[in-house]
Order: structure tokens, then C-alpha cells, then sequence
């Protein structure tokens, strides 16, 4: 057998073995240790196997072994929900980006275009890739000369092909009649359900390891890509130049209103400040969000031996990206006003970080493709977006939402009791020490609820384990009679 069907052979033994994993750690929720248990091991056999395949790893493809260590480790230390969420998008990009660099891409070099096919080919090789590694390589069938190991094999591969539609259709059966379902119970003695995650998870990990160490569809996509279609000089001044008078005209309105105070906003829109600031913050964020494609659109549709067309779009670019700025800093000062009205919350919080990592992206994007280096503008933008999550790692965003609005409550301000119990276990141990600064009735809300949703479980699942819901559960435990004192029956909504 050939060197690289002995990988490949590796590669299914190993989709098998962490399906089977997965089918055993990942089934609990929400997950915690289980996840980066899981991860971890996914990254050893990459690692493992990758050494048989120097390009899967080679050259600027290690460094993305440290994202993936980091935010699978991050399942362990935070429990919001939200922070999760990105948490597992910087894994899944990571991992999408190692097929690109396997598959000779170059990540510090690559545009936004072949960043989003390779995360696309990673898609593919994960829905299908695990039949051409079981069905499409010849040197399997060259070490089974046979004739009865050629049947044996067929029959193995018939088996693999029916496996995931035997498992799928079979569940639904077994779903819609309880009969069945017991039938199938007592013949087999296995929860069907097993075996559906084990191919459902085998069969994805698989294909991207299959992609991962022998794809070449990167190369295939790129060569026979379609030539960009080309816009005019007129058109992209026209298009930039009357985006350019609108921003402009919409600054010169937030200067006066903003400048103007709550009595001139009032007397104009019949808003309060508040209701002002609340309604065009996220309305202003999605704007910052939308001009950036619109940006690099234009600027892939430009010819690139047009000098003059070049020049028009970094002067009318530069120009939009300043008054950009200043309706962020329209954005941020609404926010300002809003939580100082209402407080914070999930909901204002990671937009203003995410209009925060726009607004370094933007500068990136001066640097680099107003520069004429486009091609560095993808790797920048990505580190950026990882250094922020790193940096919502360290800020805790649930603990820092509950820790403002209990100062709020202390100075005299609203205090929402309801939402800040519902916030995840990040913030249990600020709720607990904040307890005293509340008027009864929050203090009432905010200690039943704890006690409903945090006291610690009598047979807790390892697999779950976070630092943050170990911590939320021991602070409960030790205050829970000082809890049980402030607690009460919330009356019905």
C-alpha cells in the first residue's frame, strides 16, 4: 500500500475515532470542557497527519494552530452566550483557513475574495469531501488484487455509502412510530441516536481532513475564475461623489443637533435625547458595516492599469473614510446617551466593539488598498477580529454589563433586575456582591432568580465544565443564605 493511501486510511480511522468522541463529549450542553476536549484532539491528528503532508502545515500555516488553541480553551474560562458565538466563528474560520494555506494559499497575501473560497471549499470538502476519500483514490483498490477481496471491498464500500442515509431515514422512522422504534430497540440493543452523531460527525471531519491534506480544488477555482467586470472612471466618481455629499450632509446635521442639546432635538424631532441617541445607533452602525464591501467592490470593478481612475478613488475614498469616522463618533455618542439613560447591555455592547473593529479595519484599509497592496487587506482585517475577541476575553462582557448597571444603581439610576439576572454565569459573581446596592424589590428579583438558575447542581456533568459556571455555582453556595434572605415569589408577568 502507497504512502498516501496509508494517510488516507489514517484519515477515515481517525474521522471514525473522533466521531465517536464527539458522540461522547459533545452531546452535552452548553458546552464547556467537552468542546475543548474535542478541538483538542482534532487539532493532534491534524497536526499528526499533517506531518506525512508538508504542505498542510508548511510555511505560515502554523501560527493558526495558536487562534485555535486559544478560543477552544476560551469554552473553559467564559460562559456567555454570546461570546461562545464568536468563540466558535474564530474557530471555524481558523480551521478554513489552514485548507487555504494547505491548498497553497497565501494568507498574508490573499484577497477577501480567495479568503471566502477557501472557507467555502472547506464547506464543500466537509459536506462531501468523505466520499472521495473512501471511493476515489485507485491505490486502495490496487492492494486488494483479489477477486474475493474485491468483493469484500465492494461490500465495505456499499456499507459506507448506506450508512449515512441508512442512519438518517431509519431515525425519522423510528421517530414516527414508537413500535418501530422499540422493534429496532430490541434487535439492536443501541440508542440509534449514537450512531446518527457518530456519522454526523465522522463524515464532516472526514471530508475537511481530506481537503486538508490532498484538496486541490483551491488551485482549480482560482485558475479558472471569470476576470473581474470592469467599471469606468465617471461611474465610480458619480457613485463615491454623491455618497461622499450625503455623509457630508449628515455630519453637518449631527454637528448642530448634537452641539444644539436635548431642547433643540426635542422642539425638532419631538424625541427626548435618549429616544434620539437610541434610535440611529444601530442604524449608523449598519452603515459603517456596508461601506466597507462597497469600498472594496468598487475597487476590485476599477481597471488596474488606470491610473487616473486610481487616483480618483483614493482621493474620494480618503474622503468618505473621514466623514465615516465622524458618523462612528456620531455612533459611540448616541451610545453614550443611550446608556446613560438605560444602562448597558449585550444589545449596545458588541456593536460598539464590533463599529470598534471597523474602525481599526478602516485604517487598515487606507494603509493597504488605498496604498495599492489590496492584498494584504484580508490578513490584517482577520488579525484585527481576533485581537478583539481576545480583548472581549479579558473585558468578561457580562460581568463589565452587570458591574455598570449595579454602579448606576447605586448612584440612584434605573436598574433592570430582570435582565441583569438573565445575563450568563459571568455575571453571577458581580450580581452577588452588588446585592446590597439594590432597592428591595430588584434585590428580590435578582436573588430569586440566582437561586432558581445558579445553585449548584447534585450530580454536575464534567463534560460542561467552564470556569465561569464553576464559579457562578460556588459564589451561589456561599451567599446562599444571605440569597434565601432576599429572596421572594415573583409575581406573575
Amino acid at each position: 500500500m502507497s504512502d498516501r493511501a496509508k494517510v488516507e486510511v489514517s484519515a477515515v480511522a481517525a474521522a471514525l475515532a473522533l466521531g465517536i468522541l464527539g458522540d461522547a463529549l459533545l452531546r452535552s450542553f452548553p458546552w464547556g470542557a467537552n468542546l475543548a476536549l474535542w478541538v483538542g484532539v482534532l487539532t493532534g491528528v491534524t497536526i499528526l497527519l499533517g506531518r506525512s503532508r508538508s504542505e498542510a502545515l508548511g510555511g505560515d500555516g502554523h501560527w493558526l494552530l495558536v487562534p485555535i488553541a486559544a478560543f477552544s480553551l476560551a469554552f473553559l474560562w467564559h460562559d456567555s452566550p454570546a461570546l461562545r458565538a464568536l468563540n466558535l466563528l474564530a474557530l471555524l474560520t481558523a480551521f478554513s483557513l489552514l485548507m487555504l494555506r494547505a491548498q497553497r494559499g497565501r494568507l498574508r497575501l490573499s484577497s477577501l475574495v480567495e479568503y471566502a473560497l477557501g472557507s467555502l471549499i472547506a464547506g464543500v470538502n466537509a459536506a462531501l469531501g468523505m466520499f472521495p476519500l473512501l471511493f476515489g483514490n485507485p491505490e486502495w483498490k490496487k492492494s486488494l488484487q483479489g477477486g474475493v477481496s474485491r468483493r469484500v471491498a465492494a461490500v465495505l464500500r456499499g456499507v459506507a455509502f448506506s450508512l449515512l442515509p441508512l442512519l438518517t431515514f431509519g431515525a425519522l422512522l423510528m421517530g414516527a412510530d414508537a413500535v418501530f422504534q422499540n422493534l429496532v430497540h430490541r434487535v439492536l440493543h443501541v440508542d440509534f441516536t449514537h450512531l446518527v452523531i457518530i456519522a454526523a460527525i465522522a463524515f464532516p471531519v472526514g471530508g475537511y481532513l481530506r481537503g486538508l491534506l490532498f484538496g486541490k480544488e483551491l488551485d482549480w477555482s482560482l485558475e479558472k475564475r471569470l476576470a473581474p467586470l470592469s467599471l469606468g472612471t465617471l461611474e465610480m466618481g458619480i457613485m463615491l461623489g454623491l455618497l461622499d455629499l450625503l455623509f457630508l450632509a449628515f455630519v453637518v446635521v449631527q454637528i448642530r443637533y448634537f452641539f444644539g442639546g436635548s431642547a433643540l432635538v426635542q422642539a425638532t424631532t419631538g424625541l427626548t435625547y435618549a429616544e434620539y441617541a437610541r434610535r440611529g445607533f444601530f442604524e449608523l452602525v449598519a452603515v459603517a458595516a456596508l461601506v466597507l464591501p462597497l469600498l472594496l467592490l468598487i475597487h476590485w470593478l476599477l481597471p488596474r492599469d488606470d491610473a487616473q481612475a486610481q487616483r480618483r478613488f483614493r482621493g474620494l475614498a480618503g474622503v468618505q473614510i473621514v466623514l465615516l469616522f465622524l458618523i462612528m463618533a456620531s455612533a459611540f455618542q448616541r451610545l453614550r446617551l443611550y446608556q446613560a439613560e438605560y444602562g448597558l447591555s449585550e444589545q449596545r455592547l458588541y456593536p460598539t466593539a464590533f463599529l470598534g473593529w471597523l474602525a481599526a479595519v478602516f485604517v487598515w484599509l487606507a494603509l493597504t488598498v488605498l496604498r495599492g497592496r489590496r492584498e494584504r487587506f484580508a490578513f490584517g482585517a482577520m488579525v484585527a477580529g481576533f485581537l478583539l475577541l481576545a480583548v472581549l476575553q479579558v473585558l468578561n462582557p457580562d460581568a463589565l454589563i452587570a458591574r455598570t448597571n449595579l454602579a448606576r444603581a447605586h448612584a440612584g439610576r434605573s436598574f433592570d433586575a430582570r435582565y441583569a439576572a438573565s445575563l450568563s454565569a459571568d455575571a453571577v459573581p458581580e450580581l452577588v456582591a452588588g446585592l446590597p446596592l439594590l432597592n428591595p424589590q430588584d434585590r428580590c428579583t435578582v436573588a430569586t432568580r440566582l437561586l432558581k438558575h445558579w445553585s449548584p447542581p447534585e450530580n454536575p456533568d464534567w463534560r460542561s465544565w467552564s470556569q465561569a459556571r464553576s464559579g457562578a455555582w460556588e459564589t451561589v453556595r456561599e451567599n446562599a443564605p444571605a440569597l434565601r434572605a432576599a429572596a421572594c415569589s415573583e409575581p406573575k408577568p
